[in-house]
């Protein structure tokens, strides 16, 4: 029996599922372009002062070039899902693509700081567009252990972008200089992405023919109040990164938002049309609502740590980019070792994979925390190489678990929209950690004089963070248990 026909009798599996035999081929084009929309989000980190330096302008202005693709990137995702549920992946694809590619050449051409900020928005826009079709297309296209291994290559896709950003901006900018190496960064994003179209055009299937009009109706309304939500929670966030205060208070609409929007999308379902999130898979389906708080919480963590990171190693320790980002090398590749071996085994140990990947995370982040406050130079790299490894071998298997675990029993109508609705946590975890994070930072570099202390407490605050979603990991390891 081929492997196909394996797949498709399984036991529990999907009598109607017919593998496509060009799936493999299918996700490894979304991969690619999936790998292009995250790698934006880390790869500038390494760039601040290049940008700042080249277009001479204030570090608030350079915040909002580096923050605004995150916030317009949590924007989208969830209502960028549907869409590709409802018209069809290929379709979204490449509408994003073309959005991605033209904001990318805005970015590395603009004349001035105000039109990079309004490109990196569009950018992120964009890429919002075509990050929810790979775990859609994931959901459509695999089956059983094939499912958890394709998203176990989706978490190495994650972790990698995460971890070669800043050696890739590094090595940009050191190939073309400081003042203007910086433009090469989005510049290159141009052949690959026109590359990436032809894939998606040639492979990604579109969608099925014979669909009746009314299911693809979009909810409108929907996609209004979850977009205020998220950008009353985003926009304060990247505005504390770039020194504004009073946006704080847009925080205290959110929770009155999400409300209005649960109880639309319930009205919406009732009235027998398509909902643009069914809030019900929250409740009705196992792990899913647990799921969005690991993978929020985690990337809480994670992602302020490497910006902390970074951002010390060049202005405390004075590393150039290319440096910061090398040194930051043991985390990518315990990741990229991890992520498709998290795949392969969470089918067959389920959310343990979870609690033992973050608990590994956490071991290798509180030895960084230990060992790397106070050394400089020669002396700094031999001792965080192991911990960063470890954190990496840990981080990587979190991923996939995660998002294997929790859409596991949704529907692939709605694969899109609730891929999208973990990967704006992600996001909106994203950009509370940088602030978060960078924020313990700077109060504790203006009030000590010890060497390390503001490393040290920023580490220790990504760790509380990571804990919670520790705690939430075994809460949900011992319901399914139960």
């Amino acid at each position: 029996m081929s492997a196909d026909e394996q797949t498709a009798t399984a036991p529990g599996a999907d009598p109607g599922y017919r593998p496509d035999p060009r799936r493999w081929r299918i996700l490894g084009v979304t991969l690619v372009v999936g790998f292009m929309a995250l790698l934006d989000v880390t790869i500038v980190n390494v760039a601040i002062s290049s940008i700042r330096e080249g277009l001479d302008t204030t570090s608030g202005t350079v915040q909002w070039i580096v923050s605004g693709y995150a916030l317009t990137f949590g924007l989208t995702l969830v209502t960028g899902g549907r869409l590709g549920d409802a018209y069809g992946r290929r379709r979204m694809m490449l509408i994003g693509l073309a959005g991605f590619i033209a904001a990318s050449a805005a970015v590395g051409l603009a004349p001035d700081a105000r039109l990079v900020v309004v490109a990196r928005l569009v950018q992120g826009a964009a890429a919002g567009l075509l990050t929810p079709q790979n775990s859609g297309l994931i959901q459509e296209l695999f089956r059983g252990p094939e499912r958890g291994r394709a998203f176990g290559l989706f978490g190495l896709t994650v972790s990698i972008s995460s971890g070669v950003g800043p050696v890739l901006g590094g090595l940009i900018i050191s190939g073309f200089g400081a003042e203007h190496g910086w433009r090469y960064i989005f510049l290159v994003n141009v052949p690959i992405g026109l590359m990436a179209m032809v894939g998606v055009a040639r492979l990604v299937p579109g969608r099925e023919g014979g669909v009746r009009r009314e299911r693809v109706r979009l909810d409108l309304a929907g996609a209004a109040l979850l977009g205020a939500a998220v950008l009353c929670l985003l926009y304060p966030l990247v505005s504390v990164m770039s020194g504004q205060r009073w946006p704080l208070l847009l925080v205290l609409a959110t929770p009155l938002l999400l409300t209005a929007f649960v109880r639309w999308e319930r009205r919406v379902v009732e009235r027998g049309e398509p909902p643009l999130l069914d809030v019900e898979l929250l409740r009705r389906v196992p792990g899913y609502g647990n799921g969005i708080a690991v993978g929020t919480l985690y990337f809480t963590g994670f992602t302020g740590v490497f910006l902390v990171l970074s951002v010390h190693l060049q202005d405390q320790l004075d590393y150039s980019p290319l440096m910061a980002g090398l040194v930051l090398t043991p985390f990518a590749l315990g990741s990229a070792v991890a992520a498709p071996v998290a795949g392969r085994l969470v089918s067959r140990f389920d959310r343990k994979v979870t609690v033992f990947a973050l608990t590994t995370m956490m071991t290798g982040v509180l030895a960084v925390a230990l060992l790397a406050p106070g050394r400089t130079g020669p002396g700094l790299w031999p001792v965080i190489v192991a911990p960063l490894l470890l954190a990496g071998l840990g981080g990587g298997a979190v991923v996939s678990p995660n998002f294997t675990l929790s859409l596991a029993e949704v529907p692939p109508s709605m694969g899109g929209a609730a891929g999208g609705a973990l990967q704006t946590g992600q996001r909106i975890g994203s950009a509370l950690g940088a602030a978060l994070l960078m924020t313990v930072y700077q109060v504790s570099l203006d009030h000590t004089d010890t060497p390390g202390r503001p490393l040290e407490l920023a580490l220790l605050a990504a760790l509380v963070v990571v804990g919670i979603a520790l705690l939430l990991a075994i809460r949900d390891l011992r319901s399914r248990r139960a």
